[in-house]
């Protein structure tokens, strides 16, 4: 539990204390907007990086050299954790929008921090709102903002290694602007947290970032297939590291 209070504690304070620091990039922002942005990014990274050391992960990453560092790109992975967006998070080398829950725009002060790092918020009740979504999305990547996924659409509690289908719509971000599709397989952040809420235990987390994919580079048949085709590279590779943990 001590692991947990922690966190908690730290992410209470950050959030309080992080008020006028708000207030300064907001202003920062109105002369210099990419600054900001840069300034925003790697604070919060910063802050994610204390939660991991506070929560006790031990990470595994390999094939970051594989993320295009010079364009934006959809960052596509398997999801069955809270702790998945603090862990990518810390580690993305640029500006990246994350496509949240709209339940998050409720958290007091959170949902600021997201706003000012493009995080977008999916109503899945609403189609005609998650087009929007997926919208910006592409607005996003078009001006070298990259953005994260789940394409499974809800975090996956089934049993380890399982994951729930691709939703094909999370691709047409990729298809629409040309960006490169970056797979993201995480393995063993279940363990982290809800397999024994409300504990947080010491984790080894194991990442991979796989070789780009480019639709426009694949035939025509894997391009209408790219969910599933998308998939099976990231449950090859966490059924391949699931040694690792």
């Amino acid at each position: 539990m001590l692991r947990l209070v922690f966190v908690a504690v730290f992410l209470i304070l950050y959030l309080i204390l992080g008020i006028p620091v708000l207030c300064a990039e907001w202003l920062i922002a109105k002369r210099f907007p990419y600054a900001a942005d840069i300034s925003q990014l790697r604070m919060v990274q910063w802050g994610f990086k204390c939660i991991l050391a506070l929560a006790g992960v031990k990470l595994t990453v390999s094939g970051e050299e594989h993320i295009p560092k010079d364009t934006a790109v959809l960052y596509i992975g398997n999801h069955r954790s809270f702790f998945d967006i603090v862990i990518t998070y810390s580690r993305c080398p640029g500006l990246t929008g994350y496509v949240a829950k709209d339940s998050m725009l409720r958290v007091p002060l959170l949902s600021i921090w997201m706003k000012r790092l493009y995080c977008l918020f999916l109503d899945r009740s609403n189609p005609k709102e998650g087009l929007k979504s997926i919208l910006t999305a592409i607005d996003h990547v078009k001006n070298g903002i990259s953005v994260c996924i789940f394409p499974e659409g809800t975090r996956n509690d089934g049993k380890e290694l399982s994951m729930l289908p691709f939703h094909s719509g999370s691709f047409k971000i990729a298809e629409k602007t040309g960006c490169a599709i970056v797979p993201v397989s995480l393995n063993n952040t279940h363990f982290m947290f809800e397999q024994h809420i409300p504990r947080i235990e010491k984790t080894h987390v194991v990442i991979e970032y796989g070789k780009p994919i480019y639709p426009k580079e694949l035939d025509k048949e894997t391009r209408k297939r790219i969910a599933p085709y998308c998939q099976k590279i990231i449950q090859d590779t966490i059924n391949r590291n699931h040694s690792l943990v």
